[in-house]
């Protein structure tokens, strides 16, 4: 009889609490959540980056403002690679999701080739800025400007590390907890990168100072 009400309470309690020990009240499991919180502050960040940039992107000298200095076409292919890896990466999601490990892997890696072309991009861009005139320090437009982009630019380098890094665990088979959810976070992560480029495309390279 002890036995049965032993196994009768600890089935009782893997009802009430066990499938669910991973997730809060809000339907989330613990990871989500805090992936959302982190992309919250992460959202403060950028907003705050943003502002600066739009407050001080008319502080330049007559020859040194964003006219002389953009290349539209190159960014706007540039930006064009990174948004297609967010469709890169909703299909990696989707093959996660159907325990598809090997689909899994090639769109991940798919998604950190794309991810690393945009960072070259920038790079390249940069360098060419540089050498243009338009230094860290020239003005408070191009500090504001290279302390913006760069931290995007920071961003994407570490989720391309990310995608990378799942990548090899997936083919170890080392993924710690639900592989699918790992995958998800990662790809939550990837998307806010390539939303924030949107707003940073837009108001920095196609709205006139």
């Amino acid at each position: 009889m002890a036995d049965v009400a032993v196994h009768e309470a600890a089935s009782g309690w893997e009802r009430d609490g066990v499938h669910d020990a991973h997730h809060t009240s809000t339907g989330l499991s613990n990871n989500k959540l805090a992936m959302w919180l982190f992309l919250g502050s992460e959202c403060l960040l950028f907003g705050g980056l943003i502002s600066t940039y739009m407050l001080y992107r008319g502080r330049h000298s007559a020859n040194g403002g964003p006219d002389q200095f953009w290349d539209i076409p190159f960014t706007s292919a540039s930006s064009f690679v990174l948004l297609m890896s967010s469709l890169t990466m909703v299909l990696a999601v989707s093959a996660a999701n159907r325990k598809d490990d090997r689909n899994t892997r090639l769109w991940l890696t798919v998604t950190a080739v794309l991810g690393s072309l945009f960072v070259a991009g920038q790079v390249y861009e940069f360098t060419t800025f540089y050498r243009e005139g338009l230094g860290f320090t020239t003005s408070l437009f191009s500090s504001s400007f290279y302390t913006l982009t760069g931290f995007h630019g920071v961003h994407v380098s570490v989720g391309v590390v990310l995608l990378l890094s799942a990548v090899g665990m997936i083919l170890k088979n080392r993924v710690p907890g639900d592989k699918a959810e790992t995958v998800e976070l990662i790809g939550l992560y990837w998307h806010f990168v390539d939303i924030v480029w949107i707003l940073i495309f837009t108001l920095v390279y196609l709205v006139p100072a």
